[in-house]
């Protein structure tokens, strides 16, 4: 047994009260402490930004251009993100465990690219998250979609068993091709998603109002990438959006099909963590992608 304490000089600070730190994170403040730490797993505590990479296309669009051999074209970005967001099948025969980042699971899933998108079910147990070690939870949501009840049960689902077991759920707010993008319909959406217990929300960027998106809801939003841009205007994009409230990006074509993936990842680091401005960051990316 080890010795008793029997020293009677201890300092308690007794004139110094406790402190109890705010948690950084918009919304967040109430959730459990291991709910906490996987947060700052995805969002950078200093900056309370993040830089997502999303490579999750293959869940229903099979190799996507890029994403064909995830380990020569993603596995050398890992550094530059602040989490990955990916399949189980890929977390597992890919990406080292070495990765000790956030990693968002995605979790819903069922209909490929040749089906309506929408009849999602959800495609992973709490156990296999808690055994995978993640730190988000990632499901589609189809407002105003056909889909829309189903999916929205989806994530109150997720929301339950994510809560359960200390795992944030990330509600992918989903646009198809018969709705509008615009502030109306992404405040909707995402207040939505906010109410039924999402953690965070993914949702588009709209050129304008986005700013009323942000504020109407309670909990962070970062921006998909979307569509493939030139490099300067995807920058334009996700320097708007940080600057109008977004918590960061969950970019993927806009990154790993670019010209230089590297340097692209990079220069939107900088766009987030450090608000550079788009032309400087764009140059940051030619001069790093002149280098080679």
């Amino acid at each position: 047994m080890p010795e008793a304490d029997a020293r009677e000089d201890k300092n308690f600070h007794a004139e110094v009260p406790q402190r109890t730190e705010g948690f950084f994170l918009k919304g967040s403040g109430s959730l459990d402490w291991g709910l906490k730490n996987r947060l700052s797993k995805i969002f950078d505590p200093v900056s309370g930004k993040t830089v997502m990479l999303a490579i999750d296309h293959g869940y229903f669009q099979g190799p996507t251009t890029g994403l064909e051999r995830v380990d020569l074209s993603i596995v050398p970005l890992l550094p530059w993100s602040d989490t990955l967001m990916c399949t189980r099948g890929i977390l597992r025969s890919v990406i080292p465990p070495t990765y000790t980042k956030g990693v968002v699971i995605r979790a819903s899933g069922g209909p490929s690219i040749l089906k309506e998108l929408s009849n999602e079910e959800i495609a992973i147990s709490i156990d296999e998250a808690v055994r995978l070690n993640v730190a988000a939870m990632a499901v589609q949501v189809f407002v105003g979609g056909e889909g829309e009840t189903k999916s929205v049960h989806n994530l109150t689902r997720l929301v339950d068993m994510g809560n359960a077991a200390g795992i944030a759920t990330l509600a992918v707010t989903a646009v198809g091709r018969e709705l509008v993008r615009d502030a109306k319909y992404l405040g909707l959406a995402t207040r939505i998603c906010a109410e039924l217990g999402a953690t965070y929300v993914k949702t588009y960027f709209c050129d304008e109002g986005f700013e009323k998106v942000t504020a109407g809801c309670p909990i962070p939003i970062v921006i998909a990438g979307g569509k493939k841009l030139p490099e300067k205007e995807a920058l334009e994009m996700a320097y708007r959006a940080i600057q109008q409230g977004a918590s960061g990006v969950d970019m993927g074509r806009n990154i790993f099909q670019s010209e230089a993936p590297k340097a692209m990842i990079q220069a939107v680091r900088r766009v987030v963590h450090e608000n550079e401005k788009p032309e400087i960051a764009h140059q940051y990316f030619l001069d790093l992608k002149n280098k080679g």
